[in-house]
C-alpha cells in the first residue's frame, strides 16, 4: 500500500499524452448521454412503441460489438495514434450523417447513423484504455484508468444539457399529450412538425461531428509515444494467453452486465418520470434527475479514485456492486420522489464500476492487452441487448392511444416499470460478484 503511494499515477514524460488521450473520453461520454434522452424523443416525433424507441440504443451500443476486435488487430498493426485517428475520422463521418437522416425523415437513417458513431467510439475506447493503462507503472494502472475515465462524465454532462435544451425543450411534439393528437391536425400539419423535430434532433449531432472533425487534427499534431507493454506476440499467442486468463472472462461478463444497467438506469429515469408525472402529478423534469445523476456519478469517481490509495479497487467494486443493487432494490419497492431518489444513488455506486472492471481484467496483461481489450469493448454491446427487454417489460400492459403506459401492476402491487429494475439489479449483482473474485485473486497472488 506504502509502495502504491509512492508511485507517480502519471510519469511527468508522458503527462501531455495522458492528457491528450484524457480529453478523448469526455467526447464518447457527449455522445453516450446525448443519445440517451433522444430515446424519449425519437418515441414523441416518430409515433413508437418503447421496445421500437429502444432501437435507438441498439443501434448505438451495436457498433462496439462490430468494431472492437477490428479496432484492437489494427492498433497491433499499426498504433494507438492511427487508433484514435479512425476512431475520431469515424465518429465524425456519422455524426455529420445525421443531415441526409433528418432530410430523408427515415428512422432508419438515424439508427445507421448512430451505428456509425459508435463504430468510431469503439475504435476510440478499444484504443484509449489500454494505451492509459500503459502509461506509468502497472501497480497505479487502475488507479490512471479511473481518473482519466472521470473526464468521461464531463462530456456526459453536456451531452444531457445539450440534449435537453437544445433538443428536448425545443421538439414541437413535446407539447401534445400522445401521437392521436398530432395524427388529429391533418397529414400535412404532422408532417411539418415531424420534418422541425427531425431538424432540432439532427442540430447537435451535426455540429459535434464538426467538433471531433477538429479534434482529429489536434491529435494528429500530438505526438504520442508507441507505448510497449511487454513482449510482441502474435495474435495466436495473446488468445492463447488471454483465455488463460479467468479474471479477464469474468471481467468480460462483468463489463457486459455493468454496461447494461447503466444504459438501463439512465435511459429508463425518463420513462419513470414520465410514470410519475402522469400518476402521481409530480411534474418533475427527467432531466435535472439524469444531471443529479451524472453529477453524484462523476463526483463519487474522483472520490473513489483517490481512496483506491487506500482501499484496494477490487474489493471497492464489490462493496459499490452490493450497494447498487440495493439501491435497485429501493427503485422496484418504493413510488414516487423516493424511487427516483433510489435511482440516483444507483449511480452513486456505479461511478468506479467501468474503468475498475477493466483495469482489473487487464491486469498483469503485457502487449496482450491490446486485443483483450477488444473483448472488454465487446462486451459494452451489452448496453444493446439489455435495455431492449427492459423495454418489452414496460411494455407489458396496456395501451392508451395507441402509446403504453407503465402503471400495470405485474408483481403484486409493483408497477411494470418499477418492476423493470429488476433486470439492472442483477447485473450489479454480478459485478459485485466479480469484484470479491478479483480481490481473492489479488490476495492469493500476495501470499
Amino acid at each position: 500500500m506504502t509502495k502504491n503511494t509512492k508511485i507517480p499515477v502519471v510519469p511527468k514524460n508522458l503527462l501531455v499524452p495522458f492528457i491528450a488521450a484524457t480529453s478523448i473520453f469526455a467526447l464518447w461520454g457527449f455522445a453516450n448521454d446525448l443519445t440517451n434522452p433522444m430515446v424519449a424523443a425519437f418515441k414523441k416525433v416518430m409515433i413508437l412503441s418503447n421496445e421500437e424507441a429502444y432501437n435507438v440504443q441498439f443501434a448505438f451500443y451495436f457498433g462496439y460489438g462490430v468494431m472492437a476486435i477490428p479496432a484492437a488487430l489494427f492498433i497491433r498493426r499499426f498504433s494507438y495514434k492511427s487508433g484514435l485517428l479512425l476512431g475520431l475520422a469515424l465518429y465524425a463521418l456519422g455524426a455529420i450523417l445525421f443531415y441526409p437522416a433528418a432530410e430523408n425523415g427515415s428512422y432508419t437513417y438515424f439508427l445507421i447513423s448512430l451505428f456509425v458513431i459508435t463504430c468510431g467510439l469503439g475504435f476510440l475506447e478499444t484504443t484509449s484504455n489500454p494505451l492509459i493503462l500503459s502509461m506509468g507503472d502497472k501497480e497505479t494502472a487502475t488507479q490512471r484508468l479511473n481518473l482519466a475515465q472521470s473526464f468521461n462524465p464531463i462530456g456526459s454532462l453536456t451531452g444531457m444539457l445539450i440534449a435537453k435544451f437544445v433538443v428536448l425543450d425545443r421538439i414541437l411534439s413535446a407539447d401534445y399529450a400522445d401521437s392521436s393528437e398530432i395524427v388529429a391536425l391533418g397529414a400535412e400539419k404532422a408532417a411539418e412538425i415531424k420534418a422541425f423535430d427531425l431538424n432540432i434532433i439532427s442540430g447537435p449531432y451535426i455540429a459535434v461531428g464538426v467538433f471531433v472533425a477538429l479534434v482529429f487534427f489536434v491529435i494528429w499534431k500530438t505526438k504520442i509515444p508507441a507505448m510497449v507493454m511487454g513482449d510482441h506476440l502474435s495474435v495466436k499467442e495473446s488468445v492463447n494467453r488471454i483465455f488463460k486468463s479467468k479474471t479477464f472472462l469474468l471481467g468480460v461478463i462483468a463489463q457486459m452486465f455493468y454496461v447494461g444497467a447503466q444504459i438501463m438506469c439512465w435511459t429508463a429515469i425518463f420513462q419513470l418520470v414520465e410514470y410519475l408525472n402522469e400518476s402521481q402529478n409530480l411534474g418533475v423534469d427527467a432531466t435535472w434527475w439524469n444531471i443529479t445523476a451524472m453529477v453524484s456519478f462523476v463526483t463519487t469517481r474522483f472520490i473513489g479514485t483517490a481512496l483506491m490509495k487506500k482501499i484496494n479497487p477490487a474489493k471497492m467494486l464489490a462493496y459499490f456492486g452490493v450497494a447498487a443493487a440495493l439501491m435497485c432494490g429501493g427503485i422496484i419497492m418504493t413510488t414516487g420522489i423516493l424511487s427516483l431518489v433510489f435511482l440516483v444513488l444507483v449511480s452513486v455506486f456505479m461511478s468506479i464500476m467501468f474503468p475498475t472492471i477493466y483495469g482489473l481484467a487487464l491486469k498483469d496483461m503485457g502487449e496482450e492487452a491490446k486485443l483483450a481489450s477488444s473483448g472488454l469493448i465487446m462486451a459494452i454491446v451489452g448496453g444493446a441487448f439489455l435495455p431492449k427487454l427492459q423495454a418489452s417489460i414496460m411494455d407489458f400492459g396496456d395501451t392508451v392511444n395507441g402509446q403504453e403506459v407503465f402503471g400495470d401492476k405485474i408483481a403484486g402491487n409493483i408497477t411494470e416499470i418499477h418492476f423493470s429494475f429488476l433486470l439492472p439489479m442483477i447485473c450489479l449483482l454480478f459485478v459485485a460478484f466479480y469484484g470479491m473474485y478479483a480481490f481473492k485473486v489479488t490476495q492469493s497472488k500476495i501470499a
